[in-house]
C-alpha cells in the first residue's frame, strides 16, 4: 500500500477541524493550528468545546494562528483574573471583555467559515451546539469551567463549559472528513478509562494526540507557552508521518 502522509490526506479535499476541551489547552491548540496554517492547510469549518471553542472561534473570526499565538505568548493572569462572589470563583467579566475585543463583536454566522460551539445548558443538563449569535458569548460559555468561572448567559440561558458532556466538541457534527485535536486530560476528576477520555471513532475522522504536553494553568502560564511551541513542533512531525485513524506523537 502506498505511503500516505497526514499532510497529503488533508490536501485531498476540504476538511472540518474540531478541538477538544482541556482547561488551559488553548496554548496547545494554537500551536497545532499554527502548524496547519503555515502549510496552508485551512479548515472548511471549525468546532470545539472550551479551549477548542476559544481557539476555533477566534480563528474563524479572522484572527490567524500567528496573531493568536502572539496574544497567548504575552498573556498575563491579570487579563482574566477577577475573583467575585457567585457560583464560581471568577466572575468572568475580564475574560469576556478580552474575547469580545479579539473577535470585534463578531456574530457566528458572519465568520469566515462555519462555526459550531458546544456549551452545557445548566437548566436542561444537556449539550447545546451554538451556530448563531454573539461569538464572544458562545466562546465564554463554552470556556466557563464549573466552579472556576461563573455561568454565562447565552440567549438568556445559563450555561457552563461545553466539555462537561461533549469533551471532543463534535456533538451533532455532520458526517464527513474531520481532523480532531485531542487533549489527553490529566485532571484528577476525570476517571481513567471514562468516556470523556476516549478518542471518538467515526468514518472520516482522523485524530491527533500529542503525549505529555506541558501542563498549564492560571498559575503556570509559562508552561502554556512551552506547550504551544511543543504542540507546533509535534504537529509538524505528525503531518509528515503516516496517516492513521489515530495519530499519537510524543511531545
Amino acid at each position: 500500500m502506498a505511503f500516505v502522509t497526514l499532510d497529503a490526506h488533508l490536501r485531498e479535499a476540504p476538511f472540518a477541524l474540531a478541538m477538544s476541551s482541556g482547561f488551559f489547552s488553548f496554548f496547545a491548540h494554537t500551536g497545532f493550528l499554527r502548524a496547519l496554517e503555515r502549510r496552508g492547510l485551512m479548515p472548511a469549518s471549525v468546532s470545539g468545546s472550551s479551549a477548542g471553542a476559544l481557539v476555533g472561534g477566534l480563528w474563524a473570526s479572522g484572527l490567524d494562528a500567528e496573531a493568536l499565538a502572539g496574544e497567548l505568548l504575552a498573556l498575563d493572569r491579570h487579563e482574566f483574573w477577577d475573583p467575585a462572589p457567585g457560583f464560581g470563583f471568577l466572575r468572568g467579566a475580564k475574560f469576556h471583555s478580552k474575547v469580545r475585543k479579539l473577535v470585534r463583536d463578531a456574530r457566528i454566522e458572519d465568520c469566515r467559515v462555519p462555526v459550531r460551539i458546544s456549551i452545557f445548558d445548566i437548566a436542561t443538563r444537556s449539550t447545546k451546539v451554538v451556530t448563531r449569535g454573539a461569538l464572544a458569548d458562545a466562546i465564554c460559555a463554552s470556556c466557563a469551567v464549573p466552579l472556576f468561572f461563573q455561568p454565562v448567559r447565552v440567549e438568556g440561558r445559563l450555561s457552563w463549559d461545553g466539555g462537561v458532556l461533549d469533551r471532543p466538541g463534535i456533538a451533532e457534527h455532520p458526517a464527513g472528513r474531520l481532523l480532531y485535536h485531542h487533549i489527553a486530560s490529566r485532571s484528577p476528576w476525570r476517571r481513567p478509562g471514562g468516556s470523556s477520555m476516549v478518542i471518538p471513532a467515526r468514518e472520516g475522522l482522523v485524530a491527533l494526540q500529542i503525549q505529555d504536553l506541558p501542563r498549564s494553568g492560571p498559575f503556570a502560564l509559562a508552561a502554556g507557552r512551552d506547550a504551544l511551541r511543543v504542540a507546533e513542533a509535534a504537529t509538524e512531525r505528525a503531518l509528515d508521518g503516516t496517516l492513521q485513524p489515530v495519530i499519537t506523537v510524543a511531545a
